[in-house]
């Protein structure tokens, strides 16, 4: 994207009728550290890849607790993510103090694409440069919803956002017919694996990824590493014992049928060809 004469302002249109500051902004999110979502019918999974910006850092945060049903996982801004998340942890709290129930993710989502819609018509104002993955549970069942810097919102049967997260969604769209029947597990890794898929090579350890979870019987909390690299362990042992078992029923297979190939032969010879 190159600087123009319609992009100094995010209420200015161009010819073609875009708004560039909103591109610029759903560009930020497409360069933030990948984030990824997951749901089957009781549990949400949120899952990112922690990324500082030098040895001598920690990485920032990029899922937030919004409430004991919902969680977020951010991708762009991170500054902006903790202020919209501190929104939303202030709209559920006045719902539950009105109300004494938990907030619908739905309302709440809608909610969130309001206030980021109106950053896109106010001159004073700059849109935000963050994505958000909402996960939670309410009346209907599990929900994941993508809000958008253009105060666009998507609900998903998973979905992942940041950088190289293509590669991420590749691996979601052969698998997300399976999502919904899926255990706990199962969904965490298949979150673990999506994520290993956005690193391009690197060894996926529990300290470059964090992963959360929700359900309709569980309130919403991010795993420990230990119980991460665990389920890392877990998931690459049996990767590579299927691999092995797969290999020694290929060469199985391979020498009965030299065996066969050679009786045929024989039975086929001369007596002096033997």
């Amino acid at each position: 994207m190159f600087r123009n004469q319609y992009d100094t302002d995010v209420t200015t249109w161009s010819p073609a009728g875009r708004l560039f500051q909103v591109e610029y902004a759903m560009e930020a999110v497409k360069q933030g550290s990948a984030a990824i979502g997951l749901r089957s019918k009781t549990h949400v999974v949120l899952a990112c890849v922690n990324k500082a910006n030098s040895e001598l850092s920690s990485h920032q945060k990029k899922i937030f607790k919004v409430d004991d049903h919902i969680g977020v996982a951010i991708a762009g801004l991170t500054a902006d993510g903790r202020v919209l998340s501190r929104y939303m942890r202030t709209e559920c709290i006045n719902y539950s103090f009105n109300y004494e129930s938990p907030l619908p993710v739905g309302r709440l989502v809608v909610q969130l694409a309001d206030k980021a819609q109106v950053c896109t018509q106010r001159s004073w104002k700059r849109p935000y440069g963050v994505g958000l993955l909402v996960g939670g549970t309410d009346e209907s069942g599990a929900h994941l919803y993508y809000n958008c810097p253009s105060g666009n919102y998507f609900e998903y049967q998973a979905f992942a956002i940041g950088s190289r997260s293509q590669a991420a969604k590749t691996y979601l769209e052969r698998r997300f017919e399976n999502f919904m029947d899926s255990s706990r597990d199962d969904l965490i890794k298949d979150a673990l694996i999506a994520v290993r898929e956005t690193l391009q090579g690197e060894t996926l350890k529990s300290s470059i990824c964090t992963v959360a979870v929700v359900g309709v019987d569980e309130a919403f909390h991010i795993l420990d590493q230990e119980t991460v690299q665990q389920l890392i362990n877990a998931f690459e042992i049996v990767g590579e014992t299927e691999a092995g078992a797969a290999e020694e029923e290929a060469g199985a297979e391979e020498e009965g049928t030299a065996a066969e190939e050679g009786a045929a032969a024989h039975q086929d010879a001369a007596p002096m060809d033997i």
